[in-house]
């Protein structure tokens, strides 16, 4: 016999008012991020989930992290996606390798080296912060002298700041990090697949990044990794990861041999990281890394000729974010306005110190091409002539 719902199991309020079916509008995503991904990586994601303890799934899980390996270069065993965005894969950077009391250096360049700082205070650091003018870098002078001064046991610093457009050098600071017994955790969000990196041979301990920029894939599924040196201060910590969610001693075992049930897994994404990072290594790092740097610097060029000027020095300008000063008397978000409305494109506009005063425009990925930046800067003269 059929059961039946009582009397009193009728939904109490009423349903939304009548939708549509969804629609999403084209746009040509030149901003910070997220950029457009790639169709095949679109095509990818687009086939029906299986489970996350599936055979098949967990040899795609394997593949992504030998993929991740090859595209951070490094040998490192413990490299894998994290379910979440990039701001999770930073904050389990931080909640793996800081215990309450770990003095973190936090170089500050620019907006997400606040952010560092105050996800390591949250985890009980005692953060120091080291500072230099956004739309410059450190040099390793100066991170060598806030090492000795300041004895930390994490350094934590952005590779590619996205507020600013800076690509911070990094060779030496690994081995100066490893004379203080001091680990370096590096953001690499802004510059993985599109800027070179190699985080063996600069002996970084710590990196993470995000999956909606260089690799042109769908955002909420970010690479974490942890070199042997991290994971030596991992298993000697005196209390738990205060993260269950991104405990990498429970990541592991997932990711790793056991195989042991962790979380439901975002399977799809899955499928399109795996497709990104298979067409990264398709093209070649070192053929991508030149795309990104010939696409940045034809785009440099077409500014020069409309008469506008980058906020960063050549010698540390990201290929893959561009920061443009706003010209005397042009609202920037006016301007940004209109080339979303007139043109479906989307441009940056500055964050903290440098808001109104930049814009941040992304090549990055599959939107990497002389074509986009032909359709940007003709739309962006044409604003710029009418404002």
């Amino acid at each position: 016999m059929a059961a039946t719902l009582s009397p009193h199991s009728s939904a109490q309020l009423a349903p939304p008012a009548s939708l549509d079916p969804l629609v999403v509008p084209q746009r040509l995503l030149l901003g910070p991020g997220p950029s457009n991904a790639d169709p095949r990586v679109i095509a990818a994601m687009n086939h029906q989930p299986i489970g996350h303890l599936d055979a098949a799934y967990l040899a795609m899980m394997d593949d992504v992290q030998d993929l991740l390996r090859y595209t951070w270069q490094t040998t490192n065993p413990l490299t894998y996606a994290v379910a979440g965005t990039g701001s999770a894969a930073m904050e389990a950077t931080l909640a793996n390798a800081v215990e309450p009391g770990d003095r973190v250096l936090v170089c500050v360049k620019g907006y997400f080296g606040h952010r560092l700082a105050d996800m390591a205070q949250r985890y009980g650091a005692d953060v120091v912060t080291l500072h230099c003018p956004w739309g410059e870098a450190f040099t390793l002078d100066q991170l060598t002298a806030a090492l000795d001064q300041h004895r930390p046991a994490v350094l934590a610093i952005v590779h590619a700041e996205t507020s600013t457009g800076v690509r911070q050098p990094l060779e030496g600071l690994g081995a100066a990090c490893a004379a203080h017994d001091c680990l370096l955790l590096v953001d690499t969000v802004t510059s993985l697949g599109g800027v070179p990196i190699w985080l063996d041979q600069w002996q970084v301990d710590l990196a993470y990044s995000c999956s909606q920029k260089g690799l042109s894939c769908a955002p909420g599924i970010s690479p974490f990794t942890m070199s042997p040196r991290a994971e030596a201060k991992l298993a000697r910590r005196r209390q738990p990861v205060a993260n269950w969610y991104l405990d990498a001693n429970l990541l592991r075992k997932y990711w790793g041999p056991e195989r042991v049930y962790h979380h439901t897994a975002p399977v799809n994404l899955t499928y399109a990281l795996r497709e990104a990072l298979r067409l990264l290594a398709d093209e070649g790092l070192e053929a991508r890394w030149q795309r990104h740097q010939q696409t940045a610097a034809y785009f440099w060029a077409g500014l020069a000729d409309l008469g506008l000027t980058c906020h960063v020095e050549a010698s540390l300008r990201l290929p893959t974010l561009t920061t443009v000063r706003v010209p005397d008397g042009v609202d920037a978000k006016a301007v940004s306005r209109q080339l979303m409305a007139d043109y479906n494109i989307e441009i940056g506009g500055g964050l903290g110190e440098l808001g109104g005063k930049v814009w941040r425009i992304g090549l990055m990925g599959y939107n990497s091409q002389r074509q986009h930046v032909d359709t940007l800067l003709q739309a962006l003269g044409e604003v710029l002539h009418k404002v």
